[in-house]
């Protein structure tokens, strides 16, 4: 049978389909959930699911060969954790892109699963188009999660960065407190100088101390800082030295 030979252009255009393929692997203990996610991966094009685990130590011995752009990552398996497994797959692979999957929404186990190197984050009850869409957005260099997890994410970052600047202000020294409380009534260096019978130069030093602890810029971040904080003005400067 006669065939027609391929031509550089149709070669190079198989070559970036075949490129642009993303290739997933799949860590899930569920029997049925596991079936459903390679089914739907091999059926949807723009996905191969090359290849499915039941456990973190089978992934281990397996995921480095089948050369995947992505794993999807249950946390809660038998022997070893999802957590853990994300952890070494990363030693061993670290262009890996690893996305949990899982029911799991609590702080703790989502940052636990980000310091081991998760980039993304979903709950299983995300509807298979939402899970393609995230692994694609993980390939394009985001950081796809469920908006819950996002929410949770966002949350806990405001609460240890309140809790750092407070923790900061409280290192403060009773003149950087006092210079504090004059940049809040938006007096220069040269009126806070006069107002605490100090040198000019003098309170640039002291302001310097100030931004250092609280990780701030500027006058106005620390007073914003300060302001955020404590839900007022801060306490009038005190007159001697």
């Amino acid at each position: 049978m006669n065939t027609i030979a391929e031509s550089p252009d149709e070669i190079q255009m198989l070559r970036a389909e075949k490129a642009s393929v993303i290739k997933v692997a799949v860590v899930e203990d569920s029997d049925t959930l596991r079936r459903n996610l390679e089914r739907w991966l091999n059926r949807t094009a723009g996905f191969k699911c090359v290849g499915t685990c039941a456990n973190g130590a089978a992934a281990l011995k397996q995921v480095p060969d089948w050369e995947a752009d992505v794993v999807l990552m249950d946390i809660q398996m038998p022997g070893m954790s999802g957590v853990e497994c994300a952890r070494q797959l990363k030693r061993l692979l670290p262009k890996l892109q690893i996305m949990m999957l899982t029911v799991y929404e609590d702080t703790e186990t989502i940052f636990n699963a980000l310091r081991a190197g998760a980039s993304g984050y979903l709950l299983k009850r995300s509807a298979l188009p939402a899970v393609g869409d995230a692994i694609q957005e993980l390939r394009r260099g985001g950081a796809p999660m469920t908006s819950e997890i996002a929410r949770k994410v966002v949350e806990a970052f405001q609460e240890q960065t309140a809790a750092a600047v407070k923790s900061a202000e409280e290192t403060l020294t009773i003149r950087e407190q006092e210079i504090l409380g004059l940049l809040t009534e938006g007096l220069s260096n040269k009126e806070i100088a006069a107002r605490l019978d100090i040198s000019p130069w003098t309170v640039k030093i002291h302001l310097g101390h100030i931004f250092e602890k609280l990780h701030v810029r500027c006058r106005v971040e620390a007073v914003r800082s300060y302001m955020k904080q404590s839900g007022g003005p801060a306490p009038a400067a005190k007159s001697s030295n």
